[in-house]
């Protein structure tokens, strides 16, 4: 990030003010998509936004009422932890063997909330694919991402459900992530 500065500036015209854990999750999903074009950048951090506030968080509700919401094969109920709310045994079950946590997760699902785990989880996820097998690369092709493609881009992670409202915020986002520089070099 060359201008950090007009970066947060824009980042905050969309969150409001910032707490630590969520500019420590800001610099931590920078650090982890620094491969990622500003599209997958922005819906990555719109997801991360819509789903948790930019913060590792355990669904609210956990689940109550909802099938995933009462323990599985594993003992632990499935509802959604994290930046991207990993919900269900075979989503934990992805992550355990994408980050080479030998069952770690699998014997505590709250894993999921560490800051480290859950943005690996996000970005690991999004790009192959693993939440329901589709893709940051399906939906968002090039070096930036249109409202349309941002709005398709939300059956990476759930269907359609909230998908212009999580559209929107990728738009803002991906402007954020423009002022801050992302993907320019240093003259």
């Amino acid at each position: 990030m060359i201008f950090p500065d007009a970066f947060f500036a824009d980042i905050r015209k969309i969150t409001g003010s910032l707490d630590q854990v969520q500019v420590d999750t800001i610099n931590r999903l920078l650090f982890a998509a620094s491969h990622w074009p500003v599209g997958w950048l922005a819906y990555g951090f719109a997801t991360a936004w819509h789903e948790a506030r930019l913060k590792p968080i355990a669904e609210w509700g956990k689940g109550a009422g909802k099938p995933y919401g009462r323990p599985g094969k594993y003992a632990d109920a499935q509802y959604g932890r994290g930046l991207v709310q990993l919900t269900w045994d075979a989503n934990y079950e992805w992550a355990d063997r994408a980050l080479g946590l030998n069952g770690a997760l699998l014997r505590d699902f709250d894993l999921a909330l560490d800051p480290a785990l859950a943005t690996a989880i996000l970005v690991k996820g999004m790009e192959t694919g693993a939440f329901t097998g589709r893709k940051l690369a399906s939906y968002l092709p090039g070096p930036e991402g249109m409202h349309r493609q941002f709005v398709n881009a939300r059956r990476i992670i759930n269907g359609t459900d909230r998908a212009d409202l999580i559209a929107d915020h990728a738009m803002k986002f991906q402007s954020a992530v423009r002022a801050g520089g992302w993907g320019c070099t240093r003259a």
